[in-house]
């Protein structure tokens, strides 16, 4: 059984030295261990320091162009390799490599598809108090979006299955960590966490400035990924919220058409209001049924991209 341990990075040079030296080297249940970075345009020393340990690939990307295209990239980069197992970890010394054996077994073991790390954010010293309550939050509606019980829905310290990388498409270049728990859930495929220590920052995060443009960019992820894969009932929850100051609106004009008729033309308003909002109902329903009918296409496209994903070379 082979592993690939990847490493998107984007100018990782003060701290990649540490996590290569981490990987393990021999983990029961594996026979080949690999080691690929990807880089994300980093104008550093981060491919020296790579080439200095002898890593097994380089994926080269010439400018900047997302943690999701790099972690993309480099799946496609593991199943040509015959990965029976993807490890991903960031480049930043934030997941300590001796957890790589605890990802894996659940993997070997046959008891699952995907092994996510979890953090325990509540534990963390160093992260702030909103930030653990806005992690929460954001986790809880990860689960409830995806149907999963994934504790830590951002944490990028993951193991996949090749199965799992045969199903699963990234969709978005800020990040993968979402799109992929949803489309995990709504696939069947079978997700497990493990508890982990992680180390202090070395370093701000690049893929957000600050916790609101992260909750900003997870937040329309999520919903853009949720709408891919259940388009009907997100367009019927809002045809639903639109209904109700419909129904509020032209209830209220029957009100006074039926109890004080000479009051009546002075709430003409509320009869245009109410049929606003009904029309903005139904066209949303209309949307929801023809998103559901444009859902067929991806779920066949899926099956062919899988088909290619299995015969890549």
């Amino acid at each position: 059984m082979k592993l690939v341990v990847q490493i998107p990075c984007y100018n990782e040079e003060k701290s990649l030295e540490k996590v290569l030296g981490q990987i393990p080297k021999k983990i029961k249940g594996i026979s080949n261990i690999e080691v690929q970075i990807i880089d994300d345009g980093s104008i550093d020393n981060t491919v020296k320091i790579a080439q200095k340990f002898r890593v097994d690939r380089i994926i080269k990307h010439k400018m900047n162009q997302g943690l999701g295209v790099s972690f993309s990239d480099g799946v496609e980069a593991a199943l040509r390799a015959g990965a029976d197992i993807l490890v991903n970890t960031d480049g930043d010394d934030q997941y300590p490599g001796k957890y790589i054996n605890d990802l894996v077994a659940p993997i070997i073991e046959g008891k699952a598809d995907i092994v996510i790390a979890n953090r325990q954010t509540k534990k963390v010293k160093f992260f702030s108090k909103n930030k653990k309550n806005l992690q929460s939050i954001g986790s809880f509606a990860v689960r409830y979006l995806s149907g999963t019980d994934v504790p830590d829905a951002v944490s990028g310290f993951r193991a996949y299955s090749r199965e799992s990388l045969l199903e699963l498409n990234t969709i978005t270049k800020f990040s993968y960590c979402i799109d992929t728990i949803v489309q995990a859930g709504k696939k069947g495929l079978k997700i497990v966490s493990i508890p982990i220590i992680i180390n202090s920052p070395t370093r701000e995060s690049r893929l957000f400035k600050n916790i609101w443009q992260h909750i900003r960019k997870s937040s329309v992820n999520l919903l853009r990924v949720f709408a891919v894969y259940e388009p009907f009932k997100t367009f019927l929850i809002i045809a639903v919220i639109l209904v109700i100051p419909a129904l509020f609106f032209m209830l209220r004009f029957i009100y006074f058409y039926l109890f004080i008729p000479t009051d009546a033309a002075g709430h003409i308003q509320s009869l245009i209001f109410g049929s606003a909002f009904l029309i903005s109902s139904i066209q949303m329903l209309a949307l929801g049924i023809l998103a559901d009918l444009i859902s067929i296409n991806r779920r066949l496209m899926e099956k062919i991209l899988k088909y290619q994903k299995e015969n890549v070379k």
